[in-house]
């Protein structure tokens, strides 16, 4: 009994036993075994004992960083946070001196939840490329749940685009595989097929206003596949570059003059430097008709 006494006094007077000792038996003489309280009753009445506190730091016109102070010394890491003691410093400065937590109103949040979900996925069905602080400006939704509703409820990843040489149609592919396919045969019928062959193309040359990996990148869940980009953004300085090239490489290369047109005259003299490029760098093929 001496030692029930004890532990009791010992709780009366000391507000900064941890929950777990407050919440600790002991047995008396005869056996018997006695619970102080339940372990949520203690930690709201430590709540009310510090809000209690607060506002009799705020009536002797101490500072919500001094009070901060003393609720630390005497609490230890059972005391109120930072933010805490400051927010219940301002509910006083506006006059409300209860000590009660105030009753919550309005839809359950799981319908916010909901709510702020669908408003995501529709921005991101419009862009997936929208930033978190984008979609923060659009949907009003804070940094933190977008962050853990694209991460945990959408189960999406920010990947940056993958580089690609050109971006092409469903029909331009199909129609590079036929003249692929049809080129095989050719070689296959004549192993010396390419070896005898010039090509030409003509292509505009930009000059390039680099995109970083960061702009690039955008959401994606596990499922998707990964976005892909053409390797530069282009800017508006170009120039036209005719080239000619064969197994060995490039045969013949020509950037036409800014302002000229290209047409059966220009085009004529170009083809004359071209043979003339080959008689000089390729006199097997030259010889070989």
């Amino acid at each position: 009994m001496e030692e029930w006494e004890k532990d009791v006094s010992a709780y009366s007077l000391d507000p900064q036993l941890s929950v777990a000792r407050r919440t600790s038996s002991c047995n008396n003489s005869i056996g018997r075994r006695i619970s102080f309280c339940d372990p949520v009753e203690i930690v709201m009445y430590d709540l009310k004992e510090q809000r209690t506190c607060l506002k009799f730091c705020f009536l002797l016109g101490k500072t919500p960083t001094e009070s901060l102070e003393m609720l630390q010394k005497a609490f230890k890491e059972q005391a109120l946070s930072c933010a805490r003691v400051f927010e219940w410093f301002s509910r006083f400065k506006k006059g409300d001196l209860s000590i009660e937590d105030q009753p919550h109103t309005g839809r359950p949040s799981s319908s916010w939840k909901d709510e702020n979900i669908t408003k995501i996925r529709e921005k991101l069905n419009e862009d997936l490329c929208y930033t978190i602080d984008e979609l923060l400006e659009v949907t009003g939704v804070s940094w933190s749940s977008v962050q853990r509703i694209l991460t945990q409820d959408l189960g999406m990843r920010r990947v940056a685009a993958k580089f690609v040489p050109r971006l092409l149609t469903e029909v331009q592919r199909k129609s590079r595989l036929t003249v692929c396919q049809d080129l095989k045969r050719e070689l296959e019928n004549d192993p010396n097929f390419l070896s005898r062959v010039i090509t030409g193309d003509e292509s505009w040359c930009y000059g390039y206003d680099p995109e970083s990996k960061q702009a690039s990148s955008q959401w994606k869940t596990p499922r998707s596949p990964r976005p892909k980009k053409i390797r530069q953004v282009r800017s508006n300085v170009k120039t036209m570059l005719i080239c000619f090239f064969d197994i060995q490489g490039i045969a013949h290369r020509e950037f036409i003059p800014r302002g000229q047109t290209v047409n059966q005259e220009f085009y004529l003299g170009v083809l004359k430097l071209l043979r003339d490029r080959v008689r000089r760098t390729r006199p097997e093929l030259w010889r070989s008709g």
